[in-house]
């Protein structure tokens, strides 16, 4: 996604009204001042040393941005009538992402007619919070309105339409938005082209067209393809990694790759993921964690909490050692908000705060990693 006299003194002779400096004898002038001096002394001395300030606890936005990174949550619009939440969410974060006011269902409902509304919302709340704001998401074969998959489309009809998308959304909100999730989990997990709409329809070239139509709305934005279990070495992350090296050698302004981090404990860590970061960096591209959560099979135990936050730690670890990784986002930062068990039946507790908004050890674990 939303922003008043003092007596008559003339009859006094003017030589008596205050005694002047030259009337006082020296020596007593000398005396009054060293009298004054130690009775300031003597207060001073009285008088209880003012009380150290506690300093304030560095946030996870400021560690990260110590290391030119930001550290940011996803938030969506139902979650602003809580007051506790927005609190940490505007304070303890330097970046949001909408997770679902920009989708496309939500941005243009009827064709050719946009509503912006919850879009802004999340978007007047970074501005008022001096949080960056990433763009989520311009094409993606989920979350469309029924206008747009419920008919049939010719390859120029339907070219028409995503170009007019793109660039009205991107227009809307150029100048605010430093990335865009321009295309939206495109490839399958063998590396293969997902068969979207899009795909189906326009062939793979929908993916190059997208990028540049976005580029052509706001050239200052950088431009992301964003997907999930690409975090380590392997067939789809193989993939997208030779698709952007083709895009940059075709002149199409692909300026990031995001790796949406969505883990699970019973599938273990992706050892290679620093490694996999900084292949995708020597590209010539950014790198950014998208949408960080670390799941687990109910019920939390101390076990898991530990685990999870040795891969935190270890996550954020690995993107601070590669410079062109230029931040990382949570997907919403705590356990009431997340997406997981109504996606995952018996999964969960996958974020660093709990679901009463209390650091968890994943929490101090990232904390403790960024230098705080």
């Amino acid at each position: 996604m939303p922003r008043t006299r003092i007596p008559n003194a003339s009859r006094i002779p003017t030589a008596s009204r205050f005694p002047t400096a030259s009337r006082i004898p020296a020596a007593s002038r000398i005396l009054t001042a060293l009298a004054a001096a130690a009775c300031l002394t003597a207060g001073l001395a009285a008088a209880p040393a003012p009380a150290a300030a506690e300093p304030r606890p560095r946030t996870l936005g400021e560690l990260a941005k110590k290391h030119h990174k930001y550290f940011g949550s996803a938030t969506d619009n139902p979650e602003f009538t809580d007051a506790a939440y927005l609190k940490l969410l505007g304070s303890e974060f330097g970046q949001t992402t909408p997770g679902n006011a920009m989708k496309w269902y939500a941005t243009e409902p009827e064709r050719g007619v946009f509503d912006f509304t919850a879009a802004d919302e999340v978007v007047a709340f970074a501005k008022a919070h001096r949080q960056k704001v990433r763009g989520h998401t311009l094409v993606w074969h989920s979350q469309l309105p029924a206008w747009l998959t419920e008919r049939t489309w010719t390859a120029d009809e339907l070219r028409a339409v995503l170009k007019h998308h793109i660039q009205t959304v991107v227009r809307h909100y150029k100048g605010k938005v430093i990335h865009w999730d321009v295309v939206n989990e495109a490839l399958n997990e063998d590396g293969t082209y997902r068969e979207t709409l899009f795909y189906k329809t326009l062939g793979p070239g929908y993916i190059a067209d997208a990028l540049r139509w976005a580029h052509e709305a706001d050239r200052h934005a950088k431009l992301y393809l964003n997907d999930y279990n690409v975090d380590g070495i392997g067939p789809k992350s193989d993939a997208y990694h030779a698709l952007i090296k083709q895009l940059k050698a075709d002149g199409v302004p692909v300026e990031g790759f995001g790796i949406q981090g969505h883990l699970a404990l019973q599938y273990g860590f992706p050892a290679d993921v620093r490694q996999n970061i900084q292949r995708f960096a020597d590209l010539g591209v950014e790198v950014a964690i998208t949408e960080l959560d670390i799941r687990m099979n109910l019920p939390a135990t101390q076990e898991k909490l530990a685990t999870q936050a040795t891969w935190y730690a270890d996550y954020v670890r690995a993107c601070l050692a590669v410079e062109k990784c230029v931040g990382i986002t949570l997907w919403d930062y705590t356990d009431k908000y997340s997406w997981i068990p109504s996606v995952f039946p018996g999964e969960g507790a996958a974020l660093p705060y709990d679901e009463d908004l209390r650091p968890k050890p994943a929490y101090h674990a990232i904390k403790a990693v960024l230098g705080g």
